[in-house]
């Protein structure tokens, strides 16, 4: 696009998800992938439920930390089957194991920061212990893989005890910990290798980001029901429920309508060490966002069902409209990352979702939700109307 304005940002389009290269070595995301992300779909409803029992400040944070050290367990397995094939017999086994493993951690979750932290600390142990040993098994394809193990191992530590050192702790001393493993797990991956995040194979790589965030939204549409509760289906919940569905299927269109074509085609064409930072920043540091974005979401638009005339509390007003607007910010951000320029649409719509915080303070909370609407599918028609062209070309090319 010329102006600079449009969705591809001067980018090709991108390789479909789920497409194979037999010549560059690419593979489709197998069915022990989906199976194992199933426990990730668990952990996001648990953290939302963590938040809901705690509509604080301090729950929102506490939220933030549990979605932090997730997502990067998460993201290390996604980088290593990339490099391997999970469907092989050790590293089945291995993966339907850390499966196990996960499932404790989300049982854990909603009581993590009280009397479920040991639990959750040793099950993480294992976690990212089977990580360890699948590392090793990567490791004996040779280069990039060599010498990853010890680095995983540093991280695999440090992390572990800032987590056992917060089930120790109590009050404040415990969240300080939880805040250092975070931290840690956001910093680990800027400390390590330019290569350490070489990708094998683009188009599974950018297949598997784009399923977690199908899973993450998925996690929206869980929280409309529970948010019902045991409520009476009445006019105003109906209503709440199909605003929150158009935001949401808002949310998967501005993702799956030409991000994931043009960042993975940007991923695919690059190569060496650039190929590497890219698929860092894009994928495991903005996707981070995005996710996080969308439980934040999930927590506020489970506040509308649950009392759609009232205001919302300030927490939870900040996650609906704020979660929406951090969304958004990573994208745009992700079209500055791979050269794209700052665009128009999405900005815009970034601060008007995060203009409607303090409006949510003062106005019915289905009025709040029906105004993200209006919003997100203003965004949705600006750039389906202003950039036909340019979406097709991106369909054509990929």
């Amino acid at each position: 696009m010329s102006d600079g304005a449009g969705p591809s940002g001067g980018a090709g389009a991108a390789a479909p998800m789920g497409s194979t290269d037999e010549p560059g070595g690419e593979h489709t995301v197998t069915p022990l992938e989906l199976f194992f992300d199933l426990a990730f779909v668990f952990a996001f409803t648990q953290v939302t439920a963590l938040v809901t029992a705690e509509p604080t400040w301090a729950g929102v944070g506490k939220g933030l930390l549990v979605v932090a050290v997730v997502w990067w367990a998460w993201a290390g397995y996604a980088r290593l089957t990339n490099r391997l094939d999970p469907e092989r017999d050790l590293p089945r086994l291995l993966m339907l194991a850390a499966l196990a493993a996960m499932l404790i951690i989300a049982l854990a979750i909603p009581k993590v920061f009280t009397t479920a932290g040991v639990v959750f600390a040793v099950a993480y142990l294992v976690l990212r212990c089977l990580h360890l040993a699948l590392t090793r098994v990567t490791a004996r394809r040779g280069p990039p893989e060599q010498g990853g193990t010890l680095w995983t191992a540093a991280n695999l530590l440090v992390t572990t005890a800032a987590l056992l050192a917060a089930a120790a702790a109590d009050g404040s001393a415990r969240v300080a910990w939880w805040a250092v493993a975070a931290a840690f797990t956001f910093v680990w991956p800027l400390l390590g290798a330019p290569d350490a995040w070489a990708v094998r194979a683009p188009s599974h790589f950018v297949e598997r980001f784009g399923l977690i965030i199908i899973i993450a939204l998925g996690e929206s549409v869980v929280a409309l029901g529970v948010g019902l509760g045991d409520q009476e289906l009445g006019a105003a919940t109906i209503t709440a429920a199909l605003l929150g569905t158009v935001v949401v299927a808002s949310l998967w269109w501005t993702y799956f309508d030409w991000v994931v074509y043009v960042a993975g085609r940007r991923l695919q064409d690059a190569t060496g060490p650039e190929q590497a930072r890219l698929a860092r920043d894009v994928y495991a540091y903005l996707h981070a966002a995005m996710v996080a974005a969308i439980v934040m979401f999930a927590f506020g638009v489970e506040q509308v069902m649950g009392e759609t005339s009232k205001p919302l509390e300030a927490p939870a007003a900040a996650a609906l409209g704020g979660g929406v607007s951090v969304y958004f910010a990573a994208h745009v951000l992700l079209r500055l990352r791979i050269g794209g320029g700052l665009g128009r649409g999405r900005p815009v719509a970034a601060i008007a979702t995060a203009g409607l915080v303090p409006l949510a303070a003062v106005l019915p909370a289905i009025s709040t939700l029906a105004a993200l609407v209006v919003v997100c599918v203003g965004l949705v028609a600006y750039e389906v109307l202003r950039h036909q062209e340019d979406r097709v070309a991106i369909r054509a090319n990929r």
